[in-house]
């Protein structure tokens, strides 16, 4: 096929358009039917696939925590503080990686701390299955967690920044969903390594398995472009030129030639307004706190759930690794938890599905409103399990958390992170994005830290009324500070994110001759 010029095409040329006009852009064939969907190259499919890998290892490392747990308390000889702070080292680490070296994307490209994240996790990955005490499996689950929180900004930028408006929801949460498979996956390995292994150094072998596809990902990673709209909003116009060109190679090839433009007149007044207190002016304010409140709630729920899930259940079950014997009976009760998490935990896969059907067509802001609803509703039909015994008490903590599973990936786990990345505008984007999930996993940390001591200081019930508490509050700010970010251009949000959203800007169209 050859590519000719659509009859406005030398006058785009001379006056130059946006990247996301040119990742827009849709072929005309020469009887005039319009091609539907903005064709995908195979470098957006790379970066998206290298992205999703990043969540993938997430899911996988923080869940696989909860089944590790057990075998880590017994190795160490772990009381109830010392649980709570290896439960909540590796979302420390998220919380400073996010802040802090999420930040330096602005600063030195999405592409080199796509690269670096990922060198940090291998490392400290390493060190991790080799931890020869206490302190050392902290800190190394704290460096973990520093590779994690890079990860968030980071992998949602460089998707959304290389990809067609029409498919950023979808393809932003598509991504985001594999942290839900990494989750399934992590509780399916480590019920595996202790059915091969059952010893309590088998959670050593659980770490270790991510080792090798790390590596694979990170190799990946050195072959995919830097972003443009970063390129261009840091003034390497020319860069930027070559990146888009590259990011758009297909054949027939369309556009031929790219001359950028800047998306709005005060572009160039953003990008020196680039520091961390720009966050908090009256232009971004709202985006600030629609990205950071609703997230550090919602993760407040999400992580002490999904963390101790096979805590809960052990105990719920009657297995209880506390009451145990030996070794064998830690082992014993572990793997039964391992296995209710697992059911559980595929209603994270389900809720994800139905975020990426149903983000573009909905929209973000109802998805999670409904989303924090309806977990508040699963935890409180967890919470009456106390009122039973036997198995009333087990098939409400089922349903309860089966429900609040599927909820909190249709609404608030999903929508948070994709909001996060779209509200602000290209210059501080990585900073916007990095605070929201440092400050959400404040909320984080807090219940990692703390689920084990509230749970045996005001007992199961009341802790998840608090909860559910905070699920409503997270659906009320959600209402107060909403900005509705779907349909629009990544340039238009930049522009009015915190105005009433503006209608999409018209499809740039080629003709295309076979």
């Amino acid at each position: 096929m050859q590519q000719q010029p659509s009859g406005h095409g030398s006058h785009e040329h001379a006056t130059g358009r946006t990247v996301q006009h040119y990742i827009d852009e849709r072929p005309n064939w020469p009887d005039g039917t319009p091609v539907p969907v903005t064709p995908m190259t195979a470098m957006q499919w790379r970066i998206w696939g290298l992205a999703a890998a990043g969540k993938f290892f997430e899911g996988l490392v923080v869940f696989m925590t909860g089944v590790a747990m057990p075998l880590i308390a017994n190795e160490f000889g772990l009381g109830a503080v010392e649980h709570g702070v290896v439960g909540a080292a590796s979302l420390a680490g998220i919380l400073v990686g996010a802040l802090l070296l999420g930040g330096l994307a602005d600063q030195f490209g999405r592409k080199l701390m796509f690269i670096v994240e990922m060198v940090l996790f291998i490392i400290f990955l390493v060190l991790l299955s080799l931890a020869p005490s206490y302190a050392w499996l902290v800190v190394f689950l704290f460096g973990i967690g520093l590779a994690l929180g890079c990860d968030y900004p980071t992998a949602h930028l460089i998707i959304s920044e290389s990809i067609p408006t029409t498919a950023r929801g979808r393809l932003v949460l598509g991504a985001f969903a594999f942290q839900a498979v990494g989750a399934l996956v992590g509780t399916a390995v480590g019920y595996v390594v202790l059915t091969l292994d059952p010893d309590v150094t088998a959670w050593r072998w659980m770490y270790a398995s991510a080792i090798i596809p790390g590596a694979i990902v990170l190799v990946g990673r050195f072959f995919v472009t830097e972003s443009a709209p970063w390129l261009f909003a840091r003034g390497r116009r020319h860069e930027a030129e070559r990146e888009t060109a590259r990011l758009l190679q297909r054949k027939p090839a369309y556009p031929k030639k790219v001359v950028l433009a800047a998306p709005h007149p005060h572009t160039a007044a953003e990008a020196e307004d680039s520091g961390w207190m720009a966050l908090f002016t009256s232009r971004n304010r709202r985006a600030t706190i629609l990205a950071s409140v609703p997230w550090f709630l919602q993760d407040l729920s999400t992580y002490g759930i999904g963390i101790f899930t096979p805590t809960i259940l052990a105990a719920t079950l009657g297995h209880d690794s506390g009451n145990a014997r030996n070794v064998a009976e830690i082992i014993q009760n572990d793997v039964a938890a391992a296995e209710g998490a697992a059911m559980i935990d595929v209603l994270l896969i389900v809720g994800i599905i139905f975020a990426v059907l149903l983000a573009d067509r909905v929209g973000r802001i109802p998805l999670q409103i409904l989303g924090f609803i309806g977990c508040a509703a699963g935890l409180l039909i967890a919470s009456f399990s106390a009122y039973y015994d036997g198995s009333m008490a087990t098939a409400l903590i089922f349903i309860g958390f089966m429900l609040f599973n599927f909820m909190t990936n249709l609404g608030p786990n999903a929508q948070t992170y994709l909001l996060a990345g779209e509200v602000f505008p290209t210059a501080i984007r990585g900073k916007g994005a990095g605070f929201a999930a440092a400050f959400a996993k404040i909320g984080a940390v807090l219940t990692a830290f703390g689920f084990p001591i509230l749970l045996s200081a005001i007992g199961q019930q009341a802790l998840l009324y608090g909860l559910v508490a905070m699920s409503l509050l997270g659906a009320a700010v959600t209402w107060w500070f909403r900005i509705e970010t779907t349909g629009i251009s990544l340039d238009d949000v930049g522009k009015h994110g915190h105005h009433k959203a503006a209608a999409p800007p018209p499809v740039e169209r080629a003709t295309v001759e076979l």
